[in-house]
């Protein structure tokens, strides 16, 4: 499962690009109820998504020019500059060099084999999301690509992870844990593009997941909202309820209330 306490390759973080950061923050409100709080002029207008209190994701206003609308997830490195070259040297590409952030932490952004972006912080004041795993954080990372085998090579290069086979109705699922963890310690999964239950999506990718206690309810609002319902509510045993969204500038994530064990 997805915890704070980040290690060498567990996701650390999430944040959203978006042409109009102030109709996401409303958008995001009305699901989740996050509260959205500029860092600061000195941050380019970046800022962060609080649920209770506590930094859930983060947010930014991207040009047309910078990319498409979406959903970015990043991963814990203990050396960013490091993990840039073992990117590198294991072909993927370096998109954003490491460099400081504010005396925060150290982030470079970066793309697998794919050309599927993806960032790493190195922590220094700033160690991660504050929550994940609760009603409406951070619980589960997905990527989509179109030769799993590839990609777990080229991330167990990179990060050290580790990948099991899990069974599921129709099929395997590839879980994904970091490295020297047990399966109690898996925070995602690798699906192929093939298999993508949505069956509209042509280019691999990253999907976050976010826990939800109500996931028709999140669906009925998110499309009252302008989002766009990319896969209806599934049950899908041993796993729980889950949707495929996106919300009304483009960016995909998902929203899962999973099975909890029975006494």
């Amino acid at each position: 499962m997805l915890t704070t306490r980040y290690v060498q390759g567990a996701p650390n973080w999430v944040d959203v690009g978006t042409p109009d950061l102030e109709g996401a923050a409303a958008f995001y409100r009305a699901l989740f109820g996050w509260e959205f709080r500029s860092a600061g002029p000195e941050a380019g207008g970046y800022g962060f998504f609080r649920l209770g209190g506590r930094t859930a994701a983060g947010g930014m206003r991207v040009a047309p020019e910078q990319g498409p609308p979406g959903w970015h997830v990043y991963f814990h490195s203990t050396d960013a500059d490091a993990t840039a070259e073992t990117v590198r040297r294991a072909g993927g590409s370096v998109l954003m060099p490491p460099d400081d952030v504010f005396g925060q932490g150290r982030l470079a952004f970066l793309a697998d084999h794919a050309g599927v972006p993806f960032g790493v912080w190195q922590p220094a004041a700033l160690k991660g999301l504050d929550v994940v795993g609760d009603t409406g954080a951070l619980c589960w990372v997905e990527l989509y690509t179109a030769d799993v085998a590839r990609e777990a090579a080229f991330y167990d290069r990179v990060f050290g992870w580790e990948t099991c086979a899990m069974p599921l109705p129709g099929g395997v699922y590839t879980g994904i844990n970091p490295a020297g963890e047990d399966e109690e310690a898996i925070f995602g999964g690798m699906v192929a593009l093939a298999d993508d239950p949505t069956g509209t999506e042509t280019e691999p990718y990253w999907l976050p997941y976010f826990a939800t206690d109500d996931v028709d309810g999140v669906v009925d609002r998110a499309r009252e909202l302008g989002g766009a319902v990319r896969m209806a509510p599934v049950d899908i045993e041993g796993v729980g309820r889950t949707a495929k969204l996106a919300d009304p500038y483009g960016a995909r994530f998902a929203v899962i209330k999973g099975t909890r064990p029975q006494d």
